[in-house]
């Protein structure tokens, strides 16, 4: 699959406040989730604070790849299937192709709950120690405000993520017979399953190029409800200081989607502002009435010495490991087979 020629897709956009004001229409959401849409929504007019945060968390995960490697080798965990803390080369996105070219550090998000929870209790769910085995954090004399920003910037994510829930409840309700009046909402409040991942897409010259054009992330679905995504920060590892690029040295590097029509298109997520996009767990909670979206990332090419790097957020919200999302399965069980296939 060639990329030239790829059109660029403008996402449905709405503002923090209508948010908050439940003032985004049906028709809204119909172009974000329906039948025939991307699957995605872009969130502006969020609180000034969320770029501040961006920056620092998005800047130190090329400080966290830049470590040593038995720095990085103590801050991952093999018995929680490298689902917590630090991993690399661990992932397969196609059939016998471990994905080496970006690493990746997990975060479980139980402390939006409590701020002394890292992880989701093991009750009947023991084995699934991606959600259960608790978070492991680098020193913070190594880097002093990896926690603490990327905790700050993942409640924030989490906090708008409910707004959106809260949107699709209503138009769920108004248009799905039986379905639970604020289920999304409370499935991304009261979940102690949410995963952050903090992604790390290695300069092109240190790696090899796939034979895709989805080398950097392979075309695949998210398996929670809605995925909250930060843009994408460029910069030049090269470089004395790591600064962040005004634009992406390659236009055709990016976000990538296939729309429920089956054509593929090119999606810019704004700097000020954050996408969610709609994953399997959605899908099967609503019945099919909002489908998850397949997606992929292509690398920056190569440029005359320059080590262009990519890092981006993605926090996943997710239902409770006993919550049913269809009738008698509960979304641990369908966790259990997602992670076996890709993992």
């Amino acid at each position: 699959m060639g990329l030239d020629g790829v059109p660029q897709a403008q996402a449905v956009t709405v503002s923090l406040k209508d948010l908050i004001d439940g003032t985004v229409s049906f028709e809204t959401l119909t172009k974000a989730f329906g039948p025939s849409s991307l699957g995605i929504i872009v969130v502006k007019d969020l609180d000034p604070e969320f770029q501040r945060l961006r920056a620092q968390v998005l800047s130190n995960a090329s400080y966290l790849a830049a470590l040593s490697n038995d720095e990085l080798e103590s801050l991952t965990s093999p018995s929680a299937k490298y689902l917590v803390g630090w991993s690399c080369g661990k992932e397969t996105l196609r059939s016998g192709h471990f994905d080496i070219l970006k690493g990746s550090y997990y975060v479980n998000c139980a402390f939006y709950q409590e701020p002394s929870l890292q992880s989701a209790p093991a009750d009947n769910f023991a084995d699934l120690t991606e959600y259960t085995a608790p978070n492991i954090w680098p020193s913070p004399t190594t880097l002093p405000t990896f926690r603490r920003s990327l905790e700050d910037l993942c409640t924030l994510i989490i906090d708008t993520a409910a707004l959106v829930a809260r949107a699709c409840d209503r138009y769920a309700q108004a248009n799905i017979e039986g379905y639970t009046d604020g289920y999304l909402e409370h499935v991304v409040r009261t979940s102690m399953t949410t995963k952050a991942r903090l992604l790390h897409y290695f300069p092109a010259e240190e790696h090899s190029r796939g034979d895709g054009d989805d080398d950097w992330c392979a075309t695949h679905l998210d398996h929670g409800c809605l995925t909250g995504l930060t843009s994408a920060m460029f910069v030049d590892e090269a470089a004395q200081a790591l600064t962040e690029l005004e634009v992406s040295p390659d236009p055709k590097a990016g976000l990538y989607i296939q729309s429920r029509t089956g054509q593929v298109v090119k999606v810019d997520i704004p700097r000020d502002g954050l996408a969610f996009q709609t994953g399997e767990a959605l899908q099967l909670i609503t019945r099919g009435k909002f489908r998850a979206v397949p997606h992929f990332v292509k690398g920056v090419e190569p440029s005359g010495g320059r080590r262009i790097a990519r890092n981006t957020l993605a926090v996943f919200t997710q239902p409770n490991l006993g919550e049913e999302v269809e009738g008698g399965r509960s979304f641990g069980e369908f966790a259990r087979e997602v992670v076996a296939r890709t993992y």
